[in-house]
């Protein structure tokens, strides 16, 4: 079967693109998620100019950080609801309005109470850089291609995650990070330019034999998706696993290297970009081979399934081993990381469950579960490190004891995984 079509009943589905339109419209998207992850990521290899300039303590920086998943929740049902019925087109380019007046503003912020309301306002407008594109190719990509795109789509946010560390220290002498903030409001300003250009406009969906038409009574509520044995199924190891990986990637990664291992600054940036690398590779892979095992009959279950207890193991080792990781450091966290990576397969897995005016909804309320996750534990984390040190454990053991209890609540949730019996086929 390939990339731009599939068969419904001997025939071609009619949504489906032609390969070289679906080649150039997951580019103009994947532009777009490759910007939305600098941006997520940027504040991290600028908090010591912000913490500066602003005279910021820990408790600003967490905030500060914590701005942009705030923004992004808060506008995750509304963005379901609102790619059901306007199409992924419409509804990113009026959300990345709003995160080039939050690159603007971030640039022009002169407190902190301004950089962290820009901060909300950048995540607020890149929020729907992933779920917008996953509902699109909901409709315009077959099952195995919807899977490769997504982990493509993770690879470019991989990729602009790498750019945000290294590249961006590199550029802070030469322009500053205002005008580095001011840039990136302009380049997203092309990828805008680039998605009305490219990206086809929403066309009510066409009815086949396997896909009825919307029906007419929808109101585009939640209920079909909080009624699904399949959504709570996934939504443990949303919550846990893949929340907790990238909690760990974007926070814990760093002092981990640093209060565990022992590295300096300098040594954990390196291993982060070792990091972020490890991960973009590992996409890579995943976009590759998942369409040839879904050809196979392997479903995503089952992956997840077999997958995912590879990531219990290095847990196990890190927790085991500790402050000895040495120089191995970044090496045993890349692996956490890419062994946790089976679990992303969920999120086009859950789209995929539902019929195709319901996928907005359904891809926004796991995104939703998962950036909770993300909050949760990156708290979760910190508050279990610091009651570490309160009984008397020193720093190294204090982060040994909050990796071993994600690792329980890792388990646990693959363990509900495995024994919740699936109400429905896919």
């Amino acid at each position: 079967m390939s990339a731009d079509t599939i068969k419904t009943g001997g025939l071609a589905h009619p949504d489906h693109l032609p390969r070289r339109m679906a080649v150039v419209v997951f580019l103009a998207f994947a532009l777009a998620y490759f910007f939305s992850a600098l941006v997520r990521a940027i504040t991290a290899t600028l908090s010591p100019t912000l913490t500066a300039e602003f005279q910021l303590n820990a408790q600003d920086l967490g905030l500060l950080a914590g701005g942009y998943f705030l923004g992004f929740s808060l506008t995750q049902l509304p963005l379901g609801r609102l790619l059901d019925k306007h199409g992924p087109k419409k509804i990113i380019l009026a959300f990345l309005s709003f995160a080039v007046l939050g690159c603007m503003a971030f640039s022009w912020a002169d407190s902190f109470h301004g950089l962290l309301a820009a901060r909300v306002l950048c995540g607020m407008g890149v929020s729907a850089c992933l779920m917008a594109p996953l509902t699109g190719y909901r409709r315009w990509f077959d099952a195995s291609t919807q899977l490769r795109t997504n982990s493509w789509m993770l690879m470019t946010g991989s990729l602009g995650m790498l750019a945000a560390t290294l590249p961006v220290q590199w550029l802070m002498p030469l322009f500053g990070w205002r005008a580095l903030f001011v840039m990136l409001g302009v380049m997203i300003a092309i990828a805008m330019l680039l998605i009305t250009l490219l990206v086809p406009v929403w066309q009510k969906a066409t009815p086949t034999a396997d896909m009825p038409q919307t029906p007419t009574d929808d109101d585009g509520s939640y209920r079909e998706i909080w009624r699904s044995a399949y959504f709570w199924r996934m939504t443990p190891i949303g919550f846990f696993s893949y929340g907790g990986m990238v909690a760990i990637q974007t926070l814990w990664a760093g002092p981990w290297m640093t209060q565990v291992a022992g590295w300096t600054a300098a040594e954990a940036a390196s291993g982060l970009f070792l990091i972020n690398l490890a991960m973009l590779v590992t996409f890579w892979l995943w976009g590759l081979i998942t369409p040839r095992l879904a050809h196979r009959g392997i479903p995503v279950e089952r992956l997840i399934a077999w997958g995912l207890p590879w990531s219990f193991g290095v847990i196990g080792a890190l927790v085991w081993v500790g402050p000895g990781v040495g120089a191995a450091a970044a090496v045993g966290v890349a692996l956490l990381c890419m062994t946790s990576t089976f679990v992303a397969l969920a999120q086009p897995a859950v789209g995929m469950a539902f019929p195709s005016h319901l996928a907005g909804r359904a891809l926004s309320a796991y995104n939703l579960v998962i950036f909770a996750g993300i909050f949760v534990v990156q708290w979760g984390i910190g508050l279990l490190v610091d009651a570490g040190r309160g009984l008397g454990l020193g720093n190294a053991q204090a982060y040994q004891a909050a990796l071993a209890c994600f690792g329980v609540t890792s388990v646990a949730s693959w363990a509900f995984f495995m024994l919740k019996k699936p109400a429905e086929s896919r």
